[in-house]
């Protein structure tokens, strides 16, 4: 095996590969990355059972070949080379890499012991590549991290028609997400699919500037959904199960509906949080007496801190809710509008914040689907539904039928729940 490639593009083919990589695997060769060198071109290969990546870049090949090499320990050195070409060769079992002078050596790992690459399944649409990344982000952030309740860490990708749909839960927030993408051909039915949110966001960053991505899911039950993006492919195992529905959640009848400019009121928190203790709260008293405004106020005693922003208040002549300040900043910067609008319904009681269009007034009524409202059994600080891991339907926990969150998408591409906690401060 022998070949010649661009510094810059085997660093970042490398780097892109590499995102495969287990931080720590009891199976050693799962840390290595496949080299496969033919003509004209240089396949970069990761794999960790949960996901596979593949990126081809140009080379000029002098002899083909296939090696498994330390994929971190490879990362390190195209970091370091000097720019300019790049030769690599087998010498026996070691692999050797040398630029500008400088020549590195690498062993190899045993290519029989590495596990058969999944085949990625065929794409069955197209997505524009940036609003898709923008879209994973939006949602991400609501994602949990506890691994206790593998469901929501997860991703729920919904295909519709024309309309894919991602969400996102950790039980205290709910973020929701539409946008538009091209099926190859009619699908046959609604395709759901629960994916990794950390996997689907790395992989939806690093695909952002490809102009379209292609998306495929193995219609056999492989159980593997499928990303392309010009030399870069990726395919990420399904998770079991499914996130509760969100259809009556993201009904809030008779809400308080307030309008503030995003990112004052995003500042606000974060200066008036800083004398808040940890997972304590920071209160909103909204007024629409006069101009109407929102007094943000955080702290305890003589440790104290407030800021008042102007704000437009219809439904009510005042109402208070209460936030944990860390995951009302993550809803406020998952929007992109210089206004945000939040659906009020008291404490202890959920919010819906979504972007504000450019002139609709703070008490217009954003199309929402109806549905019973889920009771509260936790003291109105999480999403009160039960989480099904086998796949069926969510139930509410006081007994109701789910309500299938298939529509209701009306008030915006973009909306996310926050619950208000009931202690205020």
């Amino acid at each position: 095996m022998e070949f010649r490639v661009d510094r810059d593009d085997l660093a970042e083919a490398v780097a892109w590969a590499a995102r495969t990589l287990p931080t720590h695997s009891p199976v050693p060769v799962l840390g290595g990355l496949l080299l496969e060198a033919g003509p004209g071109r240089l396949g970069i290969s990761g794999f960790d059972f949960e996901a596979a990546a593949r990126i081809e870049i140009d080379a000029e090949t002098g002899a083909d070949g296939r090696i498994l090499v330390l994929g971190r320990r490879l990362l390190d050195i195209c970091r370091v080379l000097p720019r300019g070409q790049v030769s690599c060769a087998l010498e026996g079992t070691r692999f050797t890499v040398e630029a500008g002078g400088t020549r590195f050596g690498l062993s190899t790992l045993p290519r029989d012991e590495y596990p058969a690459l999944p085949v990625p399944p065929e794409p069955c649409g197209t997505v524009d590549a940036a609003a898709f990344a923008t879209a994973v982000s939006q949602v991400a952030v609501a994602a949990g991290r506890d691994d206790t309740l593998p469901v929501l860490t997860g991703v729920q990708l919904r295909l519709s028609g024309e309309e894919m749909t991602l969400s996102a839960s950790d039980r205290y927030r709910y973020a929701v997400r539409t946008l538009a993408w091209k099926p190859e051909a009619p699908l046959d039915g609604v395709v759901e699919a629960l994916l990794p949110a950390r996997r689907l966001h790395e992989i939806a960053r690093s695909l952002a500037r490809c102009g379209d991505v292609r998306i495929g899911l193995d219609p056999a039950g492989g159980g593997m959904f499928g990303f392309e993006g010009g030399p870069m492919r990726t395919a990420v195992r399904l998770m079991e199960g499914r996130l509760p529905r969100h259809g009556s959640l993201f009904s809030v009848p008779d809400a308080a509906v307030a309008e503030v400019e995003r990112e004052a009121l995003a500042e606000a928190v974060r200066r008036v949080a800083v004398v808040a203790e940890v997972n304590s709260p920071v209160r909103l008293d909204f007024t629409g007496d006069g101009e109407g405004s929102v007094l943000l106020h955080a702290g305890y005693a003589d440790d104290v801190a407030s800021q008042r922003l102007p704000t437009a208040l219809t439904g009510t002549v005042g109402i208070t809710v209460a936030f944990n300040p860390a995951y009302l900043l993550d809803a406020l910067n998952s929007f992109e509008q210089p206004r945000v609008r939040l659906e009020l319904l008291g404490p202890g009681q959920r919010a819906l914040l979504s972007g504000a269009e450019a002139g609709a007034e703070a008490g217009d009524e954003p199309g929402a689907e109806a549905g019973d409202e889920p009771g509260d059994e936790s003291g109105g600080e999480a999403v009160d539904e039960t989480v099904d891991e086998t796949g069926g339907e969510a139930v509410d926990e006081t007994g109701g039928e789910a309500v299938d969150g298939t529509g209701g998408e009306a008030g915006g591409a973009h909306r996310h729940l926050l619950m208000s906690v009931k202690q205020l401060v």
